[in-house]
């Protein structure tokens, strides 16, 4: 049965219909729609290209030759507006049904055009009827459009006129250039839609729509004489313009009455940097020699930043060193690198076939590469040193041999390090320090400030001062973010890099965050009211930790091999990859910011996953200064984002933004449910700030603890004493500056929450719960609360059913040896996250720990938490888990495969 099914599937694809073709046209284009054709069974009866150029020939002529295929390279087609004959003949000798021209750059005569049976049809990259003409591309970034994409249309004797047989479209990201589309998505796609029509006409299924004329435009050739920069436009305009013309034919300016010509332009969200001026011939305000580039000004005041700088004589350098140009020394190779230079060597011969010797001043676009051979050898240098990070930039960068040989020595050897990214910081000198803190968001490797300017004040809750003006970040902000880590995954080096590296880079990070310990802390302490000694030991100890435990599972994440029923006499294998999910959101709360960070983004970033991060808008500071440690430790641009702002606006589109796969959020009950209610196909791990009771550490971090004990159950022959001693511990505890080393309670995290705290004290007394200690705002400056204790809560009571997450503690008690009785009470609770009990008996405990229903079971110890201890709740105080390996899962999907050999 096997084998009839085989035969008939062979049936059904030899039935389908395979034409004669005539390739007219040349590149790697031309060269991948000819090889898919080709694969699809059409007959291609003859390949019609250009002339060899400096002893190369043109890729589809390589590929033609190679199969036997009929080539014919003619430089041209016809003569002051007539055919010439020989050629004519020489094509309508081939016999083809359809002629396809993927790119061509010659006039194609209407006698050739209108032969075959079936005509003609044109590949062009834009949405005809806009940008017709040989700049397509170009033109649609220099007007600014949303959309690229291209248009196979019906050859007729207009200039791209003809009818359209199909069309695809894609969106423009802000800082695409030309190559970035073409590699994206217009040569890829265009390929598949290439041989798609080509079947469509084959099974009489192509469609032929007059082109439009309301909105057709035509634009001419794009030239190096016509694409001068004009200055006085927005920065919009002139980034439009730099990118348009990004590789070809490029950008320029005049600059010390040298013709510069620019690359990687974005446009550039902050305050002005500081910078080296560059007086500019015709720009009204001098550029600025930055650390990360070129800053340049529109008519609008607006920025722009320009990453390289091309001369006259074809040297590419960064822009950030203009000023320093020519000043690097030649370095001496070891034996080792000679012989990666000879390597190298045999593979620019292989490439330069023209050129008799590769010498040391030979360069490789002067000796006729183009582009496509760039990408050639950089593939092929990967192939032989798979250890090298090499991009297409690196090739125009360094275009003679020994300059190329000296830039892959100094890239092995970490001598070219990027330069450190911009920061504009918030500076106070406070705990005997200086704290530099970033404000602004970070996205795509880059600080900027919100796209509308937004920024709102974040509080010391120890004295009630603005600490920093921070971006308020927009929905547009967010769009941004989401694009650039999804990019960094899909595309970006991220995706590329073995676990191992992955790895080494969350060890560095972890290293860099040890090494500014007393900075972070510092900063968490201000900005959250944490006691700067907890802030030390647990806020940044504990995420130092967290990044340690995660980096060791980077290379260590495996799947498993599954016994299955084989299909005899077939075998079969099944086994499952461990896959990351992609590009993940992060809510966290301002309870822990730093470590509340580290525990969720350090397995999502073990597991391969991107993020952007939301922290909580009264405690942003510590997350930012973690996104400039990320960009110093390494990590790729667009891999880890931060937003700042508000959850209803910030949260609200994270939630329920398309391309995020999963949320991870840590936060009240009814805001998680609304986040479930948004996210039904999504991945959500909730964590919520309620809990059940336990028996110790209500006060540890001013009860701002998810898992503080926010009731206590005590039995009636040890409560009164109980209640003394805690008093009596109270009363000895020094409240004031947190980052005094003797302080003992802090001030809560913000007015708000004070307010809230009292509120609910006011409503345990009249609800007739006793007041013992506390309940009131400590009379000093800042948002002060008094450690408070109650006693004789019932359980029907609102204090008893809801937490304070304050330093208020609850007490209730039960009878001698009512174990049964009070774990009923224990357990009559929608929450469960984390519980303790405190005993000698260990054969009691062992059984009330089996019987709470919480995620967590302390006994005669509390808060004890570790990096490798899965932490999550039960019922309504979430699901999933942080910390140790069941963490990682959370992050990752399971893949099955099932071969039979």
């Amino acid at each position: 049965s096997r084998t009839k099914l085989f035969m008939a599937l062979r049936r059904i694809v030899y039935c389908q219909r395979k034409l004669k073709l005539a390739l007219i046209g040349q590149s790697l284009f031309g060269q991948e729609v000819y090889s898919n054709l080709r694969k699809e069974g059409h007959k291609i009866v003859g390949v019609f290209t250009v002339p060899d150029k400096n002893g190369q020939a043109d890729p589809l002529a390589l590929s033609a030759e190679k199969d036997g295929t009929p080539v014919f390279k003619f430089s041209r087609w016809r003569v002051k507006g007539k055919s010439i004959q020989e050629v004519v003949e020489a094509y309508r000798s081939v016999g083809a049904e359809l002629n396809v021209l993927p790119f061509c750059t010659q006039f194609i005569p209407m006698d050739v055009i209108d032969f075959p049976k079936h005509g003609s049809i044109i590949y062009h990259p834009s949405i005809l009827p806009r940008h017709r003409g040989a700049s397509a591309i170009n033109w649609t970034l220099i007007q600014g459009d949303k959309k690229a994409g291209f248009t196979v249309f019906w050859a007729d004797d207009g200039l791209d006129t003809g009818p359209i047989l199909l069309q695809q479209e894609c969106d423009i990201k802000p800082n695409d250039t030309v190559d970035d589309l073409y590699n994206r998505f217009l040569f890829p796609e265009g390929v598949k839609a290439m041989v798609e029509a080509v079947q469509l006409i084959a099974d009489g299924k192509a469609p032929q729509v007059p082109q439009p004329e309301e909105g057709a435009t035509y634009e001419g050739i794009q030239k190096k004489e016509n694409a001068q920069i004009s200055w006085d436009q927005p920065a919009a305009a002139l980034h439009n313009w730099i990118r348009g013309h990004d590789k070809v034919p490029g950008a320029w300016t005049i600059i010390n009455d040298q013709v510069v010509t620019f690359y990687g332009s974005s446009l550039f969200d902050g305050s002005v940097p500081s910078g080296q001026p560059l007086a500019i011939e015709g720009a009204t305000k001098p550029g600025l020699v930055t650390k990360n580039g070129l800053v340049l000004f529109g008519n609008d005041g607006k920025m722009l930043l320009v990453r390289n700088l091309q001369f006259e004589d074809g040297k590419m350098i960064p822009a950030s060193k203009y000023f320093a140009a020519g000043e690097t020394s030649a370095i001496e190779l070891t034996e080792e690198e000679k012989k990666m230079a000879e390597d190298i060597k045999s593979i620019w011969v292989g490439i330069l076939t023209n050129v008799p010797v590769i010498e040391d001043s030979t360069d490789f676009f002067k000796s006729g590469a183009s582009s496509m051979h760039v990408v050639r050898m950089i593939e092929e240098i990967k192939q032989k040193y798979s250890g090298l990070q090499l991009h297409n930039e690196d090739v125009y960068m360094a275009t003679k041999f020994a300059d190329f040989i000296q830039m892959l020595v100094r890239r092995l050897r970490g001598e070219d390090k990027e330069e450190e990214l911009i920061v504009d910081y918030v500076s106070k000198t406070v705990n005997n320090m200086t704290v530099k803190m970033p404000y602004q968001c970070f996205i795509n490797g880059q600080f900027m400030d919100a796209e509308d300017g937004k920024t709102y004040d974040t509080i010391n809750p120890t004295d009630g001062s603005i600490i920093a003006k921070v971006s308020y970040a927009s929905v547009e902000d967010v769009d941004k973010a989401v694009a650039a880590a999804k990019d960094a995954f899909e595309n970006g080096e991220w995706g590329k890099m073995n676990a191992r590296e992955r790895g080494r880079l969350m060890y560095r990070l972890a290293d860099l965050m040890e090494k500014q310990q007393e900075e972070l802390a510092t900063i968490e302490t201000i900005d959250s009211g944490a006691v700067y000694t907890l802030a030390l030991k647990t806020h940044v100890g504990m995420s130092v930790q967290t990044f340690r435990y995660f980096a060791g599972w980077c290379d260590k994440i495996q799947g498993s091999t599954i016994p299955i029923n084989h299909a005899r006499p077939n075998h079969n294998l099944t086994f499952t990859k461990k896959e990351p999910i992609g590009v993940c959101a992060i809510v966290i709360p301002w309870n822990y910011p730093l470590m509340m960070l580290a525990w969720k983004s350090a397995a999502c970033l073990a597991a391969g996953n991107t993020l952007v991060l939301k922290p909580a808008q009264v405690t942003p500071l510590t997350a930012l200064k973690f996104a400039e440690l990320s960009a110093e430790a390494g990590f790729p641009k667009g891999v880890i984002n931060i937003l700042p702002g508000s959850g209803g606006l910030v949260g609200q589109r994270l939630s329920e933004h398309p391309d995020i796969r999963k949320l991870g959020f840590t936060g009240s009950t009814p805001i998680g449910k609304q986040i479930m209610k948004r996210n039904k196909q999504k991945q959500v791990s909730a964590y919520c700030f309620l809990l059940t009771q336990g028996m110790g550490a209500v006060y540890f971090n001013k009860g701002e603890n998810c898992i503080a004990a926010g009731r206590l159950f005590v039995e009636e022959s040890i409560h009164d004493e109980f209640v003394k001693r805690v008093v009596e511990e109270i009363q000895k505890m020094k409240i004031g500056d947190p980052l005094d080393r003797s302080t003992d309670h802090g001030p809560q995290n913000h007015k708000a929450h004070l307010e809230k705290l009292l509120e609910y004290c006011e409503t345990g007394v009249k609800e007739g719960a006793t007041l013992v200690y506390g309940g009131r705002q400590v009379c000093r400056p800042g948002f002060f609360m008094e450690p408070t204790v109650f006693t004789d809560v019932e359980d029907h009571m609102y204090i008893a059913q809801e937490e304070s997450f304050g330093p208020v503690m609850v007490i209730s008690k039960f009878k001698d040896g009512d174990v049964e009785g009070v774990l009923q009470r224990a357990n009559n609770t929608e929450y469960g996250l984390a519980s303790g009990v405190f005993t000698r008996d260990i054969n009691k405990a062992l059984y009330v720990s089996e019987k709470l229903e919480a995620g967590t079971v302390f006994i005669n110890t509390y808060n004890k938490t570790d990096v490798a201890a899965p932490f999550g709740g039960f019922k309504q105080s979430g699901f999933g888990k942080d910390l140790g390996e069941e963490a990682l899962h959370e992050y990752l999907r399971t893949k099955a495969v099932t071969v039979e050999y």
